[in-house]
């Protein structure tokens, strides 16, 4: 694992965490000037929700009330208690550097990620990070300092996309080291043999973490326009194809949407929140998945 202060890195590096950092900014503090102030900012001592009863809960935060009508525990949350601690995997294996334009899939996740962590930092919510491919590559511990996240763009700019993924195994060990229940936030293009996903994804699932998977792909995955004989390098070992693309498109198209139909059906099975995000989309519709997803999950503890 690498884990290293910005003032450790080469000055290009530093550089481009510091423009990042000026874009996170820019994109939150845009996004959220165009909205009303939501419930989910500042602290207060106002009583907004339950949330059902789990072993190891102050016994004194139970609602009798509740409890009288229901014969179900359930304890008393106060806006500042809804706060979450929230996980960030991202995904930096070989296919993540692809790109058809200026901006690759791993460009983008870092600029998902640092919008991200700005906007839970501003919520005064408390993020990790994990980078990963075939095993973990670096950790930003969980912290609600504004300065955090200058700490986890650098454990994101030390990593070279290189290796094959393994989300099987890094879904599932995100699922035993979580142990509070909370946010996990999968940015990734979900390359990947889709039962270990779905396995890990489970996990994390019966855990008790809400998840959200932010599939990552770049135009031409989706689209596939290319024209004129064009050579395919295959990545994370899958060699390379020189063909007419016109031949593929039909087959290819068919194939895609195959396979993003199933992913998104089994993640609804599973009761996670599935996004495709292509690289030429604006962060700001990110952000306002994000934060759709996010009010759903608080509206439905509400609800308990």
């Amino acid at each position: 694992m690498t884990q290293s202060s910005p003032k450790s890195l080469p000055p290009e590096v530093v550089a481009r965490i510091s423009r990042l950092e000026i874009l996170s900014r820019q994109v939150v503090e845009g996004f959220l000037s165009g909205m009303h102030r939501s419930p989910y900012f500042g602290q207060s001592i106002e009583f907004v929700q339950h949330r059902e009863y789990v072993p190891g809960d102050d016994v004194r935060r139970i609602d009798w009330k509740v409890w009288s009508k229901t014969d179900k525990y359930y304890l008393k949350l106060f806006e500042e208690e809804t706060n979450l601690r929230t996980t960030l995997l991202v995904d930096i294996s070989e296919s993540m550097q692809f790109g058809s334009g200026a901006v690759t899939k791993y460009d983008y996740a870092c600029q998902i990620a640092g919008a991200l962590t700005f906007l839970l930092l501003k919520q005064q919510d408390a993020v990790s990070l994990t980078a990963f491919d075939s095993e973990v590559r670096g950790v930003a511990p969980s912290r609600s300092t504004h300065t955090h996240l200058g700490s986890i763009l650098s454990v994101l700019f030390q990593q070279k996309p290189a290796k094959k993924t393994d989300l099987e195994a890094i879904l599932k060990q995100a699922a035993q080291e979580k142990s509070q229940r909370g946010m996990v936030v999968l940015i990734s293009d979900l390359f990947a043999p889709r039962e270990g996903l779905f396995q890990g994804l489970r996990m994390l699932r019966k855990r008790g973490h809400d998840v959200l998977v932010l599939q990552v792909l770049d135009p031409q995955e989706v689209d596939f326009n290319y024209s004129g004989t064009t050579k395919f390098e295959g990545m994370e070992e899958a060699g390379e194809l020189v063909c007419d693309p016109r031949s593929l498109r039909e087959g290819y198209l068919a194939a895609m949407n195959t396979f993003l139909h199933d992913v998104r059906r089994r993640c609804a099975a599973e009761g996670i929140d599935h996004e495709t995000v292509r690289t030429d989309e604006h962060l700001d519709a990110v952000l306002r998945k994000y934060l759709n997803h996010r009010r759903q999950l608080m509206q439905h503890q509400g609800q308990h």
